[in-house]
């Protein structure tokens, strides 16, 4: 039954992807209005989601082997290249914008100029790595030059991948130190996850935690535990360390027992029942790395996090795609943060779009890592 599923799933995604691809090879979409993407390539060329329009391309075209998604994939990462023009523009964020973009270019195809821009971006983020903190700073400005977010775990495959690509090491460890920072601070005992961790980004050290896009300080941010889950078993894939599974299961073990109820996440674990804010792209997330955990793990542990990514991944299909071709976005009801003004709940967001596809194209049997 579940094989029926997912190839049903998978089928009504190659469907719609293949009406949506060509209208939108000029745009790096965030969410739609009236049903078509918007274009952040227009309004934000730096804009950290921009990867992965045509990250989703990329694995559509592994998949299917159809140039219709390698094109529309060169494209967006040919549009990306103005934010490399703009360095105050670049940020913590480049692995989600040119990991899955130019690296897997570069991986599949062994393009030159994707393999500088991949190149170029570790560069840059590596050189975010404060080493009194030992942390990655997140964002720019004034006031955040202490701040370290979970996000970044799924950043940090970028350098684990220029290491191996560049045979220099200082890749490596400033991803390992990341890691284990972040696993030290930002991760508790029951495997919740805080968000932001301010630093003193002179002498090291914790100064406080900060609520971020959760409900708040002490809150449990569904889509930060998202981040970790996946960010943690990919940190294992990459260098071995049996204590970034063991993480990645305690965040797991946290995730599955808060979305068990009816498998459709809310946006914070330790919110007030009323209203209900879902968001549906920490679902997604968390699902990809729930099956990798399964394939990491011994024959009949798998289940424990296979099962609940297929059931997570079927309530969200049920109550939150839309398959209607005349429109671009699959996954709805996404939610940019908790405390909103109302423009960011409940919305399709390009990254939701792009791990449930992923999510798939894992369950379809397809080993390609591409993080």
């Amino acid at each position: 039954m579940e094989e029926l599923w997912i190839d049903k799933t998978w089928n009504r995604i190659e469907h719609k992807l293949r009406q949506v691809a060509p209208r939108n090879q000029e745009k790096l979409p965030y969410t739609s209005v009236d049903g078509q993407f918007d274009d952040q390539s227009k309004n934000n060329v730096s804009w950290w989601t921009n990867g992965f329009w045509p990250g989703m391309m990329w694995l559509m075209y592994t998949a299917t082997g159809d140039d219709l998604y390698k094109d529309t994939a060169i494209k967006g990462e040919e549009r990306l290249d103005k934010a490399l023009q703009n360095y105050d523009g670049l940020h913590h964020d480049v692995g989600f914008m040119w990991h899955i973009t130019s690296g897997v270019h570069y991986r599949l195809l062994g393009d030159k100029q994707a393999k500088v821009r991949a190149l170029y971006t570790a560069n840059t983020l590596a050189g975010r790595y404060n080493l009194k903190g030992q942390f990655i700073r997140a964002w720019n400005g004034n006031g955040t030059e202490g701040w370290a977010i979970i996000d970044c775990m799924m950043n940090i495959p970028l350098l684990y991948w220029a290491s191996r690509e560049t045979k220099d090491e200082r890749f490596r460890f400033i991803a390992e130190s990341h890691a284990d920072t972040t696993m030290e601070n930002h991760v508790r005992p029951d495997g919740s996850v805080k968000h932001i961790i301010v630093y003193d980004a002179i002498n090291g050290g914790v100064l406080k935690e900060k609520g971020g896009q959760g409900y708040g300080v002490g809150s449990s941010w569904s889509r930060g535990q998202a981040w970790a889950l996946y960010g943690f078993v990919l940190s294992y894939i990459h260098t071995q360390k049996e204590e970034y599974l063991e993480t990645a299961k305690r965040i797991a073990h946290y995730f599955i027992a808060n979305i068990s109820e009816d498998y459709l996440p809310k946006c914070d674990f330790r919110s007030p029942q009323e209203p209900v804010i879902y968001d549906s792209t920490a679902g997604a997330i968390a699902a990809c790395g729930l099956i990798e955990i399964a394939r990491m793990v011994p024959e009949y542990e798998k289940h424990v996090y296979l099962t609940p990514a297929v059931r997570m991944l079927k309530a969200m299909e049920e109550k939150f795609c839309n398959w209607d071709e005349a429109e671009d976005s699959i996954l709805q009801m996404g939610t940019e943060k908790y405390h909103s003004d109302g423009g960011g709940r409940h919305i399709p967001i390009i990254y939701g779009d792009y791990f449930f596809v992923e999510a798939l194209y894992k369950l379809k049997g397809n080993e390609q890592l591409f993080w």
